[in-house]
């Protein structure tokens, strides 16, 4: 993944282009929507424009992958935009790649930020030679009811605003947050309830080892075996695997399943190493059900002894990290440090 075009950081004043790749969210919750707007401009200092059709209906939406695909090529296509944020996840983002154009991507590299039902165009940006980045969205992240997390605002100027070589990724050791509370009737300083902080685990590993992280929403992520969207082969060599569940909390055992068939295809056994977000969906006394699985088929069935970390922040957790795909991470086990090794994004020319 060194061949991948690495777009240019942000700075204020940049404008930014709001694309709803899957479902309609903005049209069906406008003032969640004007909420992550305000903060992430405030915040940030930039300029969010919806894209044509992303504030329609989520029906419409959802008869119109067509058009969903639409906003997003030109958005790339469009000088204007420095980056491109994803409104919301969802769940057939897949149904815009017939639409997709990978030559308008590889020849207009910049910023494109989401997380979940993102997976898909993460992967088409890596399959067209562009990192991106996945991360907060307008609604979900930048949407944060009562306030942006500190922890999460942080990151997203440490890899998109202010790059940094050698930036050991931080551990939230403060509260954070997976239980969704109701986007209709929000009050402006409304907090989602809360929960104590919760250390990384270490699961296996010794030494130092690194790769180009590759991953995503294993719920969604799957969807793309045997399409052309599947990361190539030589793609997972010496790769780091992210993965994460969405919030529909798929039980242990989809997360078992899905490594075994990695092992099965040859590709488990090729990475250096699995990060895995905290689980979405579910209270903290399941995570560890979850980390049973992953040590089962990894260490058990396929016999490896690559670093497994879990608990980690990315994903459906609140606040999260912005991890680079195909960015080099470096994983320190012996310090219990997760480097990123060179700087997200590279500078303004």
């Amino acid at each position: 993944m060194t061949h991948l075009q690495t777009p240019q950081a942000l700075s204020p004043g940049d404008r930014v282009a709001a694309v709803s790749l899957s479902w309609g969210g903005p049209g069906t919750y406008p003032e969640q929507f004007k909420r992550g707007c305000e903060q992430l401009e405030r915040t940030f200092g930039i300029q969010v424009d919806a894209m044509p059709n992303a504030l329609k209906s989520a029906d419409w939406l959802w008869r119109n992958p067509e058009a969903r695909a639409d906003d997003l090529m030109q958005a790339f296509e469009d000088n204007r935009y420095r980056a491109i944020i994803s409104t919301i996840g969802g769940d057939d983002s897949i149904r815009i790649l017939p639409w997709l154009k990978l030559d308008v991507i590889q020849a207009n590299p910049k910023v494109f930020l989401g997380y979940s039902d993102s997976t898909i165009t993460h992967m088409a940006c890596l399959k067209a030679g562009v990192r991106s980045y996945y991360g907060p969205t307008i609604m979900a992240g930048f949407g944060e009811p009562g306030g942006l997390f500190p922890f999460m605002v942080d990151t997203v100027r440490k890899t998109l605003f202010e790059p940094t070589a050698n930036w050991a990724l931080p551990a939230n050791k403060g509260l954070w947050s997976t239980e969704a509370l109701p986007w209709s009737g929000l009050e402006a300083n409304q907090q989602r309830p809360r929960e104590s902080p919760l250390s990384w685990r270490w699961l296996q590993g010794q030494g130092e080892v690194n790769g180009r992280l590759i991953g995503g929403c294993l719920d969604v992520l799957d969807m793309l075996r045997g399409t052309d969207f599947w990361p190539a082969d030589d793609l997972w060599q010496g790769a780091v695997l992210f993965l994460e569940t969405s919030e529909q909390a798929p039980p242990p055992s989809t997360l078992q399943y899905f490594l075994r068939t990695l092992a099965a295809m040859g590709l488990l056994q090729k990475i250096n190493g699995l990060l895995f977000g905290r689980p979405g969906g579910c209270r903290p006394e399941s995570f560890l059900a979850y980390d049973d699985v992953i040590l089962k088929v990894i260490r058990d069935e396929a016999g490896l002894d690559i670093p497994i970390i879990t608990h980690l922040d990315f994903g459906h957790t609140d606040p999260m990290w912005v991890l680079p795909q195909g960015g080099l991470i470096e994983i320190d086990c012996e310090q219990q440090r997760l480097v990123l090794a060179e700087p997200a994004t590279r500078p303004r020319q």
